[in-house]
């Protein structure tokens, strides 16, 4: 059994004790969340689409820990001008797993 849920702007692939890193939830390590905006649910065959979201479908988490995603280096230059800028991003995520997919 899978679902494709919306969290925090994105879409997600999920299925029962999966891990996931989406970007940074509110919440404590440890704590329960849920969502509701789940757009399919596959059971064992059985596709259920919703229009735009599945009535009465529910995705339980739970939040595994806060942490900082890779260093990802920003350089802009422009040829014969003398400039140059180097910057360096790390985004903000939450480890999520997933408890369990109610229909």
């Amino acid at each position: 059994m899978y679902a494709i849920v919306n969290i925090a702007g994105q879409q997600f692939k999920v299925a029962k004790d999966q891990h996931l890193f989406v970007h940074r939830l509110q919440g404590d390590e440890g704590a329960s969340i849920e969502f509701d905006d789940v757009l399919l649910v596959d059971n064992d065959g059985k596709v259920t689409v919703g229009a735009p979201t599945v009535k009465g479908a529910k995705i339980s988490a739970k939040i595994v820990s806060h942490l900082k995603g890779d260093k990802v280096i920003v350089f802009k230059k422009k040829r014969r001008k003398g400039y140059k800028k180097k910057n360096g991003h790390r985004q903000f995520f939450t480890k999520i797993q997933i408890e369990n997919i109610n229909v």
